[in-house]
Formats: C-alpha cells, sequence, structure tokens
C-alpha cells in the first residue's frame, strides 16, 4: 500500500529531525573529545601552551634521534625517546614545562622576568612520574640574570634534581650540603661553559614537592652567585635524559610569582614569626592545629612553613594549607585565601594525621626559610 502525500511528507520531516539530531549529537561527541585530546609534539622545540598560562616544550636539542612529548592539560608525558649519549657529558634534551622566557618564548600572562628584589614569594609545586629502563635527572631549574633578557644563556641556572637514575651527576663537583626550603640537599657548583650552575640533589627521590622558588635563589645569592637586583627570568619542571625516558611525566605543574617589594623572609630582610601547634591525640592518630603569626613589621604575602614530622607521622588530610609530602621534612603552604598575614596577624591551618609508636611534637618551624620561635 502506498503511503498519502500527508504521510509521505510527515515521514520526511520525521527522517529530517532525526538526521539534524544525530549530525548535532555528533559534533557535540566530536567536539568533547577534541576538547580533551592530548597534544604530540614531536618537533625539535615544538612547543604549545597549558591552562593558559604555561608552555610545553619538547627542547631536543643533544641528539637526532626522535623524541615525542604528549601534552595533557596539566603537563606531559614522554612518548618516544629514542638513542642515547655517553653519560660523561650533556644529556638529549630538556622536555619541559615554564613559567617565564625561554629563547623568546615567553608564557602567556607571565610577570617575568622579574627582578629579585621585587618578588616576596614564589610558589610552586611539581608532580612527577618515574619509570624504569633509563638514564636521567629530574630536574626543575630556575634561571637568573642581572638583565630582564627573554633570549638567549642567562647567567646562572639553579637546578633541583628531584630524582636521578644512572651514572650521571650535576655540573661541576660537591660544594657540601645545604638545608634549603625545609629539606636537605647535596650542593653542586660549577660552569657549563656558558653559565654558572649551582644544583641541588635530593638524597632521595622526590615525587611531588610545594615549595618557594625564592627560597633556592636566595641560597644562590648569599653563594655569590647571583644579587636581590638581578632578575628572575624563568621557572621550569621537566627531564633530562641521556638513554631512553619513554613514559617519564610531568604529572602537574603550578608557578606563581608575587611581586610586592620586600617582605619577611624575602630577600630585603628576615622574617618574624611565631608559630603555635595544638594537637588532639589519640590512639595511632592526631589532628593539629596551627597557628602563624607575623611579629614582624612587613606583611607577608604567600607563605611555606617548614618542619619535620617526628619519625611514624603521616599527613593523611589537610585544610587551609597544602602540605607535602606526606611524612619526613614537610612543607605547608598557604592557600589563597591566608597568603597574606598583616602584622601582628596571623594565618592558621590544620591536618589529620596517623603515627606509630610514641607520639611527639614537631620541634623546629620556619617561615620562608626563616626559624620562627614557638608557644
Amino acid at each position: 500500500m502506498q503511503p498519502s502525500p500527508l504521510q509521505a511528507r510527515r515521514v520526511r520531516a520525521l527522517m529530517g529531525a532525526l538526521l539534524t539530531s544525530l549530525v548535532a549529537l555528533a559534533a557535540l561527541l566530536t567536539g568533547a573529545s577534541a576538547s580533551h585530546a592530548d597534544t604530540t609534539i614531536c618537533e625539535e622545540f615544538g612547543s604549545t601552551t597549558i591552562q593558559g598560562r604555561y608552555v610545553v616544550q619538547n627542547n631536543r636539542w643533544g641528539t637526532s634521534a626522535p623524541q615525542c612529548i604528549t601534552v595533557t592539560n596539566s603537563g606531559f608525558r614522554i612518548a618516544q625517546a629514542d638513542g642515547s649519549v655517553p653519560t660523561n657529558g650533556a644529556p638529549k634534551s630538556y622536555p619541559s614545562v615554564f613559567n617565564g622566557c625561554h629563547y623568546t618564548n615567553c608564557s602567556p600572562g607571565t610577570n617575568l622576568p622579574a627582578r629579585l628584589n621585587t618578588i616576596s614569594t614564589a610558589p610552586t609545586s611539581i608532580s612527577y612520574s618515574y619509570v624504569g629502563g633509563a638514564v636521567y635527572d629530574a630536574a626543575y631549574d630556575i634561571w637568573l640574570d642581572p638583565t630582564p633578557r627573554t633570549d638567549g644563556v642567562n647567567r646562572t641556572e639553579i637546578m633541583i634534581w628531584f630524582n636521578r637514575v644512572g651514572s650521571v651527576q650535576p655540573v661541576g663537583s660537591p660544594v657540601g650540603s645545604a638545608t634549603v626550603a625545609g629539606r636537605q640537599w647535596q650542593v653542586w657548583s660549577g660552569n657549563n661553559g656558558t653559565n654558572d650552575v649551582l644544583s641541588f640533589v635530593a638524597p632521595s627521590t622526590i615525587d611531588s614537592w610545594n615549595f618557594d622558588v625564592m627560597d633556592f635563589a636566595r641560597n644562590a645569592v648569599s653563594r655569590g652567585l647571583a644579587q636581590n637586583d638581578w632578575y628572575l627570568t624563568s621557572i621550569q619542571a621537566g627531564f633530562e635524559p641521556w638513554q631512553n625516558g619513554a613514559g617519564l611525566a610531568v604529572n602537574s605543574f603550578s608557578s606563581t610569582v608575587n611581586l610586592g617589594g620586600s617582605t619577611p623572609g624575602g630577600p630585603g630582610g628576615p622574617a618574624a614569626c611565631r608559630v603555635s601547634y595544638g594537637t588532639s591525640v589519640w590512639q595511632g592518630g592526631f589532628t593539629a592545629d596551627v597557628t602563624v603569626a607575623n611579629t614582624g613589621s612587613s606583611p607577608i604575602n604567600g607563605w611555606n612553613l617548614a618542619f619535620t614530622l617526628p619519625g611514624g607521622q603521616r599527613v593523611t588530610n589537610a585544610w587551609n594549607a597544602g602540605i607535602s609530602p606526606s611524612s619526613g621534612a614537610v612543607t605547608a603552604s598557604n592557600a589563597p585565601h591566608n597568603a597574606y598575614i598583616a602584622p601582628g596577624a596571623q594565618a592558621s591551618f590544620g591536618f589529620q594525621a596517623s603515627y606509630d609508636g610514641s607520639f611527639a611534637k614537631p620541634s623546629a618551624f620556619s617561615l620562608n626559610g626563616t626559624p620562627c620561635t614557638t608557644g
């Protein structure tokens, strides 16, 4: 039986509406997939931006062997890292994510270069993932120069080695040890032929950490490798592979540079602080309420409180501050709403933790690198 003209028009209209809906749904799904799709970069110096504020770069400069990185919204992963170079020389590359300027490539909205004595704090966080079967270091780079340059090589490079695998070592030679940002480091110093290099090597692997870049900049100043009127030009985090490296990843990265002149703990003067540490303890666990008071005459704009948890204690939850790592020498970093502490004012945060054996409290605290009184 043949349909009537009216029935035929209704069928065509229904089919048209269905087709339109299917096309719209397909476009929506395609758009959603595209917006969450990772980006692969294989070009030698190829780069892209993430979060509208950081640059991720492949930065393959020490080999002609292929290297590709897969860029995510929060970091990157080395997808391909062929070939190897001698471990007694320079690495193959430095795939990395950065805030600032690197060979005229500046991250969107950055306030770098910035003079050191105009920076109050430079809080940052980094999370790495490591692999076996490779020779590499996980390096966090801080670049300093007497001029606000956005191109070429800076005068001083500060390297923080979160991890190293294989027979590789920093530029120069060991010059002792130091406690910076609440952690102990083996310190190396030297020159690679184009710039001075000051390296801080972790005695054991660090997977993630929150800290203040200015703690390391001030250490470089104290060693005569920079001056307070020099410029911070770039803050970078990535890997230096010598052999292989596929699978190494920066899971997340953040970097903020707070300007505002001299503040306690900054290049212009020492901090003045008092810490109160109250606890509620039960068998196997406790909560701690920590108050940081500014006893100086200048405001604190951004803070990192470093202290060491006694053995057997491990943080399981925190509020009003981020705490990293979860045990041992830890650093509590301000939340956005309590970063500023006026003279005579205070900020508070807390955390819950587990413990083994006898309970004890931390014995010392330092704010932005300067010891605090307690009580």
